[in-house]
Parts: structure tokens; sequence; C-alpha cells
């Protein structure tokens, strides 16, 4: 299985990003799905998850309200919508399912 990160770039604080992940050679419709980032200097953290058996959500407290995380199984991907950014989102966005399938990860900066 690879997956493969992309949408990110840098944005002003209170903008929006749309992040992509473009899963292939296994299908992902029976896989819980997840967001990770690593801020600058720091470890890697869960972000947000979404299950494959009823699509329901969960978001790490700093992101709740503002990250929509979805998927779409029949084209392989995986979304996380951030809306109102802060300068603390900037880290590298990481795509992943278990048991260790990573991509190689997508920079966020959120800069004036």
């Amino acid at each position: 299985l690879q997956l493969v990160e992309s949408g990110g770039g840098l944005v002003q604080p209170g903008g929006s990003l749309r992040l992509s992940c473009a899963a292939s050679g296994l299908p992902i419709s029976r896989r819980n799905m997840y967001w990770y980032r690593q801020p600058p200097g720091k470890g890697r953290e869960w972000v947000a998850s979404i299950n494959y058996i009823d699509g329901h959500t969960n978001y790490t407290d700093s992101v709740k309200g503002r990250f929509t995380i979805s998927r779409d199984n029949d084209k392989q991907m995986v979304f996380l919508q951030m809306n109102s950014l802060k300068p603390d989102d900037t880290a590298v966005y990481f795509c992943y399912t278990w048991p260790a399938y990573w991509g190689q990860g997508t920079q966020v900066t959120v800069s004036s």
C-alpha cells in the first residue's frame, strides 16, 4: 500500500487548506485512516481519524471545529479540510493506516 499526500503550502493565519492522501496498491475501504502531523522540532502527533465501518471521525482537541477528515473509498482518497489555520498548525502532515503505512508527508506552513 502506498500513500501520497498533497495539498500543503504556505497560508496566512485564518486561511484554509485541503490536504489529500491518494492510496494505491491495496484497497482502503476496510481500513481506518489517520492524519498525523510533526511540528518543527517536535514529535509526530495524531490529528484526526476516520473509521471504515460508519465513517465515524475523531479529532485531537486542538483542531476540533476547524479540521474535517473525510474519505472517498471509490477513489482511494482521504482528505483533511483545514480551516481557521493558526501558526501552531505549522507541521509536516502525514497520512497513515495500520500497521505501518505512512506517506512521505506534505508541509503546511501558517505564517503572515
